[in-house]
């Protein structure tokens, strides 16, 4: 059986920052290097549903799989219509097909709140073949990639960036009504 998703709540924030913690310790695919408060984490959940875009949890038989969320891509206002997207795997759930159905909802509903860009910014790309080749299966093209930006457990890490065109003809933009930018439009 498939994993399940739905919206996130508050009561998945335990998971979601054990998960984060996790990865912030172990892995590469944030920069960060002390795991954030479960405080910290609260107040990045309330700023993505904030600006009405979605958090979205993944569960395999009823235990926490994972999750995923888009988030501003940048503060500035001429911006306002890309948004990155990040996704976070529990170890037993990889290669299950979590991944896959996070970003296909992620895509689905950024498209329907009138987005045009999903950006994807995918460090350490030398162990993140399956996360490139996921992103590129599903439309995203290379933007290109920052070299040796990160420094993590005693060596250099890049960033592939990966962005996911909504409206390729570039028509000119509909009112998202999200604001993203924090009322800097």
């Amino acid at each position: 059986m498939g994993p399940e998703l739905r919206d996130a709540t508050g009561s998945d924030l335990p998971a979601i920052t054990a998960l984060y913690a996790r990865e912030v310790e172990g892995g590469t695919a944030t920069f960060e290097t002390a795991p954030p408060s479960p405080g910290e984490m609260a107040q990045r959940f309330a700023a993505v549903r904030g600006h009405a875009l979605p958090w979205l949890v993944a569960e395999i038989d009823g235990v926490f799989a994972g999750y995923a969320y888009v988030s501003p891509f940048r503060p500035r206002p001429a911006y306002r219509y890309g948004v990155e997207v990040s996704i976070y795997i529990e170890d037993h759930a990889r290669r299950r097909g979590v991944g896959r159905a996070l970003l296909e909802a992620l895509i689905a509903r950024t498209r329907d709140r009138g987005l045009r860009h999903l950006i994807g910014a995918i460090s350490d790309s030398d162990t993140s073949a399956a996360s490139i080749a996921l992103h590129r299966a599903l439309g995203f093209r290379n933007a290109g990639v920052y070299r040796q930006v990160g420094w993590k457990f005693g060596r250099w890490l890049d960033v592939t960036l990966m962005q996911l065109d909504l409206d390729p003809a570039g028509e000119p933009p509909q009112s998202s009504g999200l604001d993203l930018c924090g009322g800097l439009a």
